[in-house]
């Protein structure tokens, strides 16, 4: 089952998110509705990027080198050059 990693943007503060799922489209209203600890009280929250994986194990690995980068430009850039492939 295919697996996204996603980055997201926050309206009010400007931070962005990086993350993980299965259900993008479920994931993203659960942060829009505060179900989400990390992002709780930080939104709304909308997509800048996202990319489909394989697996689980793809995604997650993707998903902790685009925080390791430490900065939302570059982790975008990194995925766009991703997604051209």
């Amino acid at each position: 089952m295919p697996h996204y990693v996603y980055v997201l943007k926050s309206e009010t503060s400007q931070r962005h998110y990086y993350g993980e799922t299965q259900d993008l489209a479920d994931r993203i209203k659960r942060h829009n509705e505060n179900r989400s600890k990390s992002t709780k009280n930080r939104g709304p929250w909308k997509i800048v990027i996202s990319a489909t994986l394989i697996s689980k194990s793809e995604a997650c690995k993707l998903e902790k080198k685009l925080k390791n980068m430490k900065s939302p430009q570059r982790a975008i850039a990194y995925l766009r050059k991703l997604k051209e492939k």
